[in-house]
């Protein structure tokens, strides 16, 4: 796989967050853990792959705030770099289901490069690693994991829904119990911390 090492994927995600600080870089590192730890139990997988993965798949943040257009700047700059397996989580971690609409918040790039973004989604087959950081985006919040409703439901609070919101969701949990059934047990075995940010009235959510 083209993917950079632990440590340099980090220092990427540390020099994007010098350029657009925010909680979006606490929560690439709880992606980065529960996507570690989640293949570090599957028989096919590899938690140092997974890991690297999940750290740098909102790294398109480092461009500013902007809306569903992180994802297609992440995967341009790792793409430069020549990380390509990188890239292409930067831009399938949004997409549960291959459809370019069902981003959470709003479409912010052209046209053509909405049509880039579907196309692509069109022509390749979601692997276990595409699968994977999908399913831990949506089980860390900045302050730590949560069960994936209450994740689910503080990006609708945010960003508020669209007609593929529920098809959405369903491909979340599908995506879970497909993990789950793999793994032999519950994910969130696997992810400390579950019960108190998911009940807390406190925690952190992302702006961006």
């Amino acid at each position: 796989m083209s993917i950079p090492s632990k440590n340099e994927s980090e220092a990427l995600l540390y020099e994007a967050e010098a350029l657009n600080p925010g909680p979006w870089v606490a929560h690439s590192l709880h992606v980065a853990e529960a996507a570690g730890a989640i293949a570090g139990c599957h028989p096919q997988m590899d938690a140092g792959t997974a890991y690297v993965l999940g750290c740098l798949h909102d790294i398109g943040r480092r461009a500013g705030v902007t809306g569903m257009r992180h994802a297609l700047d992440g995967y341009q700059y790792l793409m430069s770099l020549g990380y390509e397996q990188a890239a292409r989580i930067s831009l399938t971690h949004s997409y549960p289901i291959k459809n370019a609409a069902a981003g959470a918040d709003r479409w912010d790039g052209s046209d053509e490069e909405f049509q880039f973004v579907q196309s692509y989604l069109d022509q390749i087959d979601y692997d276990r690693y595409d699968r994977l950081i999908q399913l831990c985006d949506s089980l860390a919040l900045p302050a730590g994991f949560c069960l994936m409703e209450k994740r689910l439901v503080d990006v609708v609070l945010r960003y508020g829904t669209n007609p593929l919101t529920i098809p959405k969701w369903k491909a979340y949990f599908a995506i879970r119990d497909e993990f789950e059934r793999e793994i032999g047990g519950s994910l969130y075995d696997l992810l400390p911390g579950v019960i108190e940010n998911t009940f807390s009235s406190s925690v952190q959510t992302p702006k961006r």
